[in-house]
């Protein structure tokens, strides 16, 4: 297993951003991602407002996911927490364009949670994935 950090990004506190696991050479390698808020690199709130919360929350989780050689396509599965729902109905087109513009037309298994707060303060969404990649093949493997 491989501890996953996006160059420049601080460390976090009692948590990996990242987990990726090697299944071996036909299986693949698991990514695990930690949930992401909308806080930039130095794990600053930019807004309070969801939208671009979640547009950063998306953009950390490409990154995790780019430390361990994965693209958008690569996840499988994405659960989203958000303690403010008036506010995600309210921006639910937006959030669309936001996502089709960082993801592409790509829709993994997604779920869901409404709940009454987050950790990190102001955070209004927060998003954790799976992501399952293709092992990396070498060129001394493809001599054998």
């Amino acid at each position: 297993m491989r501890v996953l950090l996006p160059e420049g990004w601080q460390s976090p506190v009692g948590y990996a951003n990242g987990i990726e696991a090697d299944l071996g050479l036909e299986g693949g390698r698991l990514v695990f991602l930690a949930g992401q808020v909308g806080w930039n690199a130095q794990q600053r709130f930019e807004s309070e407002a969801i939208a671009p919360q979640f547009e950063q929350a998306l953009r950390n989780l490409v990154a995790v996911l780019a430390a361990a050689g994965g693209e958008p396509q690569h996840l499988c599965r994405i659960t989203a927490y958000c303690c403010d729902k008036p506010a995600y109905l309210a921006a639910r087109r937006e959030l669309g364009e936001i996502w089709r513009r960082i993801i592409g037309r790509h829709y993994p298994a997604m779920s869901m949670v409404f709940v009454s707060d987050l950790l990190d303060h102001p955070a209004k969404i927060e998003l954790e994935a799976t992501a399952v990649l293709p092992h990396v093949c070498t060129s001394s493997l493809l001599e054998d």
